[in-house]
């Protein structure tokens, strides 16, 4: 008893003289320059009116003794585009900032710009004035002017005239935005289309959308968060509705980082020149629809690149349907999903035919079977036919193709990858020069180049 009396007294005697000791810490001045952990911070593309994420820097004292920073400061002062926060303040001038020996501390940056410029660039300093020496860690953003797009109680965000939408000012959407029936949206090259998380557009009846990118110049869905690492990210946006008998045309578009991508119920949709991935879910779910696909580029969906359900005709030419999903592993990553039925809103079952034509393409992943079938015995079974295509599938899949495919070959891609997505075949690839002969919007693959006489099955020659 006597021991852990002692013990007792020991340990709150050493709690009180470190106490006492904090409180006699004598700050000097620095001697050394600071130390940071770096030199530029390139923040996130931002649009007018809106914040940043926050990004920090991190700044090191090497000296062996406590020392007092005399001014750490912005460069364009109380008119800056930037503020910071040190030691849990934020502003844009602090004096006599204390940092202990061997220690660090953190300068939290984000940026709220008002931008009047189509694209501007907001650069500033973040100046660390010791004895020791100026110091300027550089600040980089680029700001985008912006038009928003915003649902609340009061206003239901709806677009109900016939409108287009160009370049010059990114799109923001919160919340979601609907075309009204009967309205057409054009979507002129270069377009930018960000939503916030859980946002996305519906399409009401008899409507259309009409993408009409360009090659170097493609039309963008994805997530309002634009720093790249966002770019391997699902789940930051909803996706797009296309309602019964809409119209959808879209070429040169580029769609990532949501939920599904493109959701078709009852309509008709062409789909050229383009690339899809990274979704939560689906990248495009055809419900009782219509949809033909030339030089389509697709990868990394949970559940499935493609989904069919209930009826319709489906047809993809020269198209490269990847799935490497590595995300969650209890996911299907499937390259084809497709059910002769389909359970409504109401609960009840819709049942119907689906056809599906898929010619000089490739369906390849991690899945041993990329392409499954699910026959209800109420519906008409499922007509398929695969032509000169690069093919993963076992034999449990039930799946018979003519002797014009690939099956079970490595297409060997360039890399496969989200982060560096290059789906490209190496020279040594089995899908080269075994496609047929194309005309029409084929007879090029996505990126412009001529097929010629040998072309090469998937979306890229």
């Amino acid at each position: 008893m006597k021991i852990k009396i002692f013990l007792g007294i020991a340990f709150w005697s050493l709690l009180l003289l470190a106490g006492c000791n904090r409180d006699d810490i004598s700050f000097e001045s620095p001697t050394q320059l600071l130390r940071f952990s770096t030199d530029t911070v390139f923040c996130d593309t931002v649009y007018n009116q809106m914040r940043s994420e926050t990004y920090a820097v991190k700044v090191y004292n090497r000296e062996d003794k406590d020392v007092l920073i005399p001014r750490i400061a912005l460069e364009g002062g109380s008119g800056s585009l930037y503020r910071i926060n040190v030691d849990g303040k934020v502003g844009t001038s602090f004096e006599n900032v204390a940092l202990r020996r061997k220690d660090s501390l953190y300068v939290f940056v984000e940026i709220a710009p008002i931008a009047n410029a189509p694209e501007a660039i907001a650069e500033d300093k973040v100046v660390f004035n010791t004895p020791a020496g100026e110091q300027k860690v550089t600040l980089f953003s680029v700001v985008q002017d912006a038009e928003y797009f915003i649902k609340t109680d009061t206003n239901p965000n709806i677009i109900s005239e016939n409108t287009t939408w160009t370049k010059d000012k990114v799109k923001v959407i919160f919340g979601d935005l609907t075309v009204a029936e009967g309205k057409t949206l054009t979507m002129e090259k270069g377009t930018k289309v960000y939503f916030r998380k859980n946002s996305g557009m519906n399409f009401a009846k008899n409507s259309i959308l009409d993408v009409k990118g360009a090659l170097g110049d493609e039309v963008i869905f994805r997530g309002d968060r634009s720093d790249t690492k966002y770019d391997t990210l699902p789940a930051n946006w909803n996706g797009i509705k296309m309602e019964e008998d809409t119209e959808l045309k879209m070429n040169y578009a580029r769609l990532f980082g949501g939920n599904v991508g493109l959701q078709l119920k009852k309509n008709t949709a062409e789909i050229n020149n383009s690339i899809i991935h990274t979704f939560q879910n689906v990248g495009i779910y055809g419900i009782h629809s219509n949809l033909t696909m030339n030089n389509v580029v697709m990868n990394n969906c949970g559940e499935t690149d493609i989904a069919i359900a209930g009826s319709g005709n489906y047809n993809l030419n020269y198209c490269t349907i990847a799935n490497y999903w590595d995300l969650n592993s209890s996911m299907s990553a499937m390259g084809i999903f497709a059910s002769n039925t389909w359970e409504n809103e109401a609960g009840e079952l819709e049942a119907g035919a689906v056809v599906l034509n898929v010619n000089n393409s490739i369906i390849y992943g991690d899945m041993p079977d990329m392409i499954s079938f699910t026959n209800n015995p109420n519906g008409t079974p499922i007509s398929y036919s695969f032509n000169s295509s690069l093919l993963k599938f076992t034999t449990n899949s039930g799946l018979a193709v003519g002797s014009s495919n690939i099956a079970n070959e490595d297409p060997k891609f360039q890399n496969y990858f989200t982060q560096k997505m290059n789906l490209r075949v190496k020279a040594d690839s089995p899908a080269k020069g075994k496609g047929t002969n194309s005309t029409g919007i084929t007879a090029s693959d996505i990126v412009g180049n001529p097929r010629g006489a040998q072309p090469t099955i998937g979306a890229y020659q």
